[in-house]
């Protein structure tokens, strides 16, 4: 049996629980949440044991237990480091930090104590993301080119989202959203597909504003809408767009040399992977109507039914720590990632009306393809 923890029981946690429904190897040994009543709705729910606090629920550990880490985002970043200090491998839900100084800080420890560090989102480990960069190493449609990826979500201050709760009864954290922002809580969906694909971002240009003020009663908010161009080696180049204002797409296109690879839904761990061929027909360039699926061969990994906008095994990143862990190697969510993902992301959310470039000064290893792919 291998085990985890939990610190943080509200709407994610949730996700995270039906998804290791699917493991009968991984049990949840404690969970622990500030708020009492909240800890103990989501540990009645799920029939789990509940720590006191955080000192117990560390100081009790199991040999090679990864902590995840789903506080609200102010919190990533204090609790992950009481955790590392504990010598505790640490998963962390997205952002790691809430600043570069803090997210080098916990890289830097995560090194010092010999423990694995890495953050979500894990939908790079997903089937829909191991399919269409399969395709993209083969060059099913010639060397890529372009990236459009779009991450909207539709005009959510008009949605009824105050009458949103998880299955446990955790109502969807409206103002940490708001707050922070829908380009740090979703950009790292198709930027880890992307870092993934083509390395490194080298540099970004890009623009964010708060363009609905009807959130939180008028209150100032994060940026609700972004654009980023992307800038990779060997002359790719990927425009990704987030908001809460446009209606919802989630699609991504990557263009080359014979045609497109496309993709519907970041969010569906299933979803169709496209070829869309092009063709000089007498004196026109034509993009051909119909598309062909492109599939990998062989199994893939255990998938959950879709609850609410998702059907994303949350479970991916943390089994893939678990298997790292046991199998001595480095995980494919590694510490750089993680650290690489908090600047590109934080570049693009606080870019407000400015323009230039901003060049990124980290850098990541490759990330390994999974073994199915």
């Amino acid at each position: 049996m291998r085990y985890i923890s939990i610190i943080g029981c509200g709407f994610v946690a949730d996700f995270y629980m039906r998804s290791f429904e699917l493991y009968d190897d991984i049990s949840v040994r404690a969970v622990y949440d500030i708020n009492p009543d909240r800890l103990s709705e989501f540990s009645r729910h799920w029939g789990l044991q509940t720590a006191s606090g955080l000192e117990e629920l560390l100081e009790n550990g199991e040999q090679d237990e990864v902590v995840l880490n789903l506080t609200n985002p102010a919190s990533h970043f204090d609790i992950t480091k009481i955790c590392l200090h504990s010598g505790r491998h640490v998963y962390s839900e997205k952002p790691l930090a809430m600043s570069m100084a803090q997210a080098e800080e916990l890289f830097s420890l995560a090194k010092r104590h010999n423990v694995y560090l890495a953050s979500a989102p894990c939908s790079v480990l997903s089937e829909s993301c191991q399919t269409l960069w399969k395709a993209v190493r083969d060059r099913v449609v010639g060397k890529p080119m372009l990236v459009y990826a779009e991450l909207d979500d539709g005009l959510i201050s008009q949605a009824p989202y105050r009458s949103w709760k998880s299955v446990s009864g955790a109502p969807w954290p409206f103002e940490d959203e708001f707050d922070v922002g829908c380009t740090i809580e979703h950009a790292g969906y198709y930027l880890t597909w992307l870092i993934a694909m083509f390395g490194p971002v080298r540099k970004v240009v890009a623009a964010s504003a708060e363009l609905d003020r009807n959130k939180l009663a008028g209150s100032a908010t994060a940026p609700d809408f972004s654009v980023a161009v992307l800038y990779f080696d060997h002359d790719v180049v990927a425009r990704l767009t987030c908001s809460i204002i446009a209606r919802h797409n989630h699609s991504i296109r990557i263009i080359s040399e014979d045609g497109s690879l496309e993709l519907d839904e970041c969010w569906n761990n299933d979803a169709a992977v496209k070829i869309r061929r092009r063709r000089a027909i007498r004196r026109r360039l034509v993009e051909m109507p119909f598309s062909k699926r492109y599939r990998l061969a062989g199994p893939t990994h255990r998938k959950v039914k879709r609850m609410g906008a998702a059907a994303m095994n949350f479970a991916l990143g943390p089994v893939e720590m678990l298997d790292a862990i046991a199998e001595k190697r480095t995980c494919r969510l590694s510490p750089e990632l993680a650290l690489h993902l908090n600047e590109v992301t934080l570049a693009i959310q606080g870019a407000g009306s400015t323009t230039g470039a901003i060049v990124m000064k980290t850098d990541c290893p490759p990330i390994e393809p999974a073994s199915w792919a």
